[in-house]
């Protein structure tokens, strides 16, 4: 783990606490809003979830892999909490008020216990990968890797479980077209954006832990 005072770990962990939950939250409800881009099927989350992995890459960067997994752990349950009451409020894009929270949605739920099983296979994945590349000489190695391997496993097990003889028609029939199409989006997005955001962060994060004396 990187040399940071007890306050920069405290400040650090807060934020990528907080970034997860957000990410995960907004993911698993956007991703029941499809779009069409250029007459191909995909959903709105495509664009939000590889910021999942740029997180958990900056995540092991800063406490290391096993400290990384527990910070996993710890984001799981709220995450999906909050990505039920928010994915049954608005069900569909929709508002549907408060009283909608009296009744189980199974299609939300569906989601919600897919994102559980996907989001925690794909993170410790990643983990495990960029742990293995962190040292190489290139500091894209890691990152890119771990994303590529991640999204894959975690994309394929989100859309089966999901919507696999879903409620949702369209969706049943749709989902291997959307994970594939969703799949080759969140590579796109992660190397073209998400990668280079990781890189200037990185640097920023390693100028300042740079003893002032030293600079």
């Amino acid at each position: 783990m990187r040399s940071f005072t007890q306050t920069q770990l405290t400040r650090a962990l807060a934020v990528l606490v907080f970034f997860h939950i957000i990410v995960i939250a907004a993911s698993n409800y956007l991703v029941q809003i499809p779009i069409q881009i250029f007459g191909l099927l995909t959903t709105w989350g495509t664009f939000t979830f590889p910021l999942v992995y740029l997180v958990t890459d900056l995540t092991v960067r800063i406490f290391g892999q096993t400290q990384a997994r527990k910070i996993i752990f710890w984001t799981l349950i709220p995450a999906l909490l909050i990505s039920y009451l928010v994915s049954v409020l608005f069900f569909e894009g929709r508002f549907q008020g408060v009283g909608g929270l009296a009744e189980f949605n199974l299609f939300v739920f569906r989601i919600a216990f897919a994102s559980f099983i996907a989001y925690l296979a794909g993170q410790l994945l990643d983990i495990k990968v960029f742990s293995r590349l962190r040292d190489h000489r290139s500091w894209w190695v890691a990152p890119s890797a771990s994303t590529i391997v991640g999204n894959l496993v975690d994309t394929l097990l989100f859309y089966s479980i999901a919507f696999w003889a879903s409620s949702d028609a369209f969706m049943a029939q749709n989902w291997p077209e959307i994970a594939l199409l969703d799949y080759c989006f969140k590579i796109a997005v992660s190397i073209m954006l998400f990668l280079p955001a990781y890189g200037v962060l990185l640097s920023m994060l390693t100028a300042a832990m740079v003893p002032r004396e030293s600079r």
